[in-house]
């Protein structure tokens, strides 16, 4: 995804899932990561390892925290906590204006970010086991570029 605009006219959102969560107890409304979820934010660390970020936000819960937590050290990105249910997509976009942005939520949560950033209703809900998806929004003055891709490994 290209935009002939000067970089720092132009936005770029990365937006992914939380990693795999621990599901021994059902009733648990904030579980942590399990190992395989442990190993996907590592690769998510290693993924983005060459990538600028210029801020990281997470929803307030364990595995969104520990999902981007690798990367929040390793860049030095203290997470800004923000609720899915109350994002002026436009205020976004004028605060992150120019920056290259991570956002960790969930299933139910990044699609809907994703179609907000957009303005379309494009993307559906996450089906709960894939936990691989990477949506990348670039909005540059007159134009948006939106896909989403699977990251399974850094071999892709």
């Amino acid at each position: 995804m290209s935009c002939n605009y000067p970089v720092n006219s132009c936005t770029e959102v990365y937006l992914i899932r939380h990693a795999e969560k621990d599901r021994t107890d059902p009733l648990n409304k904030n579980p942590h990561l399990n190992e395989n979820g442990k190993e996907r934010s590592l690769l998510w660390n290693e993924y983005f390892k060459n990538n600028k970020i210029d801020a990281i936000y997470s929803t307030n819960y364990n595995r969104t925290i520990e999902t981007i937590l690798p990367i929040s050290i390793s860049k030095g990105i203290k997470p800004i906590i923000y609720s899915p249910t109350n994002i002026n997509y436009d205020s976004f976009f004028r605060k992150e204006k120019g920056r290259t942005i991570l956002v960790v939520g969930h299933s139910n949560t990044i699609p809907g970010f994703v179609n907000g950033l957009i303005e379309k209703d494009y993307y559906e809900q996450i089906n709960d086991t894939v936990n691989s998806n990477l949506y990348i929004v670039k909005k540059c003055p007159e134009e948006i570029n939106h896909n989403v891709i699977q990251v399974h490994s850094l071999q892709q």
